[in-house]
């Protein structure tokens, strides 16, 4: 008798409701973080090249940021992945906090978080992509490490050189690029929202080997 409720039911559901019931999201969040410091006086410091390269790729995109807890978030798709992207307003040396609240928000693991972030071991403009590593001394991974509890998370490294005298690495760090380093980062922010398509769309050792090499 239960049985042929059952099937009677399902022979009376509106057309199209189990497909509804079984239909799969393949899409899939990722959550793609700018590393800087809030407020006018450190706009285009060398420390803020992470913000810069998600404020040319939302341009890009087409779409505005939103003041959120912790952060400026903007939203965009790719294909099938929808990209939150994050700009942390807890300044530079609390940016896990930010890191940590939106992955738990957006319910993002953290193989699907990037994190673009200046590095001084890098010429002016040179690109490394990384899928793990130590902070390397730079306060904002220091707390996104301790706040997410791991070092395995994906990283653009974004050089800004480190052609400073001994113990002034914090002047040039908050300082900002010549005119001449200015042009060379105009034309590697196209190249860093490449790097961040691939991302979401063919993963991270795809990437690495496709722009790694260049």
């Amino acid at each position: 008798m239960l049985n042929w409720f059952r099937r009677k039911k399902s022979e009376t559901a509106p057309k199209g409701a189990a497909e509804s019931e079984t239909k799969v999201d393949n899409s899939m969040k990722y959550l793609i973080v700018g590393l800087g410091n809030i407020g006018s006086e450190y706009a285009g410091t060398r420390h803020n090249i992470g913000f810069r390269a998600v404020d040319a790729f939302a341009e890009k995109q087409g779409v505005e940021w939103a003041d959120k807890r912790y952060g400026f978030v903007a939203k965009t798709r790719v294909k099938n992945a929808e990209l939150i992207l994050l700009k942390p307003s807890t300044y530079m040396n609390l940016s896990g906090q930010a890191v940590r609240y939106w992955a738990q928000q957006e319910k993002i693991p953290v193989e699907r978080i990037l994190v673009i972030v200046d590095d001084l071991s890098l010429p002016v403009g040179k690109i490394r992509m990384r899928g793990s590593g130590s902070a390397g001394g730079h306060n904002g991974l220091k707390n996104i490490e301790s706040c997410m509890m791991t070092q395995n998370y994906a990283r653009i490294k974004f050089g800004i050189g480190n052609e400073f005298p001994k113990g002034t690495q914090i002047d040039f760090v908050l300082g900002k690029f010549s005119d001449e380093d200015n042009k060379l980062i105009a034309e590697k922010l196209d190249y860093v929202g490449e790097m961040i398509q691939s991302f979401c769309l063919q993963g991270l050792d795809r990437t690495m080997n496709q722009y790694n090499k260049k």
